[in-house]
């Protein structure tokens, strides 16, 4: 209770990531581990990034010398910094991102993250949708459904044609897939570990999109099988008292942090008028090299 407090406390509920705390990271397993090889990722087809409009992603990957600093995209860009300063320290690479209840922006928050990641060099980088109840990464990235997760665990599908590759980037996708009828079932089998414990062998980042904690028991299980959890609270909308429950489901050291979601964007924007006025003076006087998402 007191460290959900605290994290609300430092976030002062004005500004959009409540700083990150310290977490233990679950074993992986050395059974196997040549399973996959780098080989698997040339066989992955590539798509167009082309995001939904409406899909709010805001980390921009054709910025350019007029925009440096788009406040959003730079909180993003902070939270980053901080899980991967989280990796130098313990073994950290599958991390699921979760919310107490619904509508309060977990997908938003994992899209974004793991477009983040895959904008540092060599930093390879996969973005699953768990959610098999009510998947949205598909339509965020305006890419088909199937086939996806779902249809590579009930073996319908080997494991590269249900990734795709953003681009050139270093972000590749796994979607949901097609329907299932019971989902925690599907959750439950021996392949989800496996595949799970395989993917750091391919991947620095695994982020795992899932429904929300109170509302289904897919994001308990999960959390048992990943390395870490972020929990996605939103202002307005997420009470201390769901938040509560929300991390008493978890097992507490596995909780990286507190994302706090929906801040104005007037209040994120003073935060960086110093900083866009000076490089919009600088900006006729020579060009800003801004990074790709590779």
């Amino acid at each position: 209770m007191s460290r959900v407090h605290e994290a609300l406390r430092r976030s002062g509920l004005a500004e959009s990531f409540a700083a990150f705390g310290s977490a233990g990271a679950a074993p992986q397993s050395s059974k196997n581990r040549a399973y996959f090889t780098e080989d698997l990722l040339a066989l992955v087809p590539s798509v167009p990034y082309a995001p939904s409009p409406n899909g709010l992603i805001v980390i921009d990957t054709s910025r350019d010398a007029s925009r440096p600093l788009e406040p959003a995209g730079e909180e993003f860009r902070t939270v980053r910094t901080r899980i991967n300063h989280m990796q130098n320290l313990q073994p950290v690479h599958a991390v699921i991102v979760t919310s107490p209840s619904p509508a309060e922006g977990k997908s938003f928050v994992a899209a974004n993250l793991a477009l983040a990641e895959a904008q540092l060099a060599d930093n390879l980088t996969l973005l699953c949708d768990f959610d098999f109840r009510r998947p949205t990464i598909h339509e965020l990235f305006g890419i088909d459904r199937a086939p996806g997760i779902a249809d590579y665990l009930q073996g319908k599908v080997p494991l590269h044609e249900a990734m795709r590759r953003i681009g050139d980037s270093n972000l590749y996708v796994m979607t949901a897939g097609e329907p299932v009828m019971n989902p925690l079932e599907l959750l439950n089998l021996r392949e989800v570990k496996q595949m799970l414990d395989r993917l750091p062998d391919l991947f620095n980042w695994i982020i795992l999109d899932s429904p929300p904690l109170l509302v289904a028991a897919d994001a308990n299980l999960l959390s048992t099988l990943c390395h870490g959890t972020i929990l996605v609270a939103r202002i307005g909308a997420t009470t201390v008292d769901s938040i509560t429950r929300a991390m008493q489901s978890l097992c507490q050291n596995n909780v990286l942090g507190i994302v706090v979601n929906g801040a104005h964007q007037g209040e994120l924007y003073s935060k960086y008028n110093y900083y866009r006025s000076y490089y919009s003076s600088q900006s006729n006087a020579s060009p800003i090299p801004t990074p790709d998402i590779r």
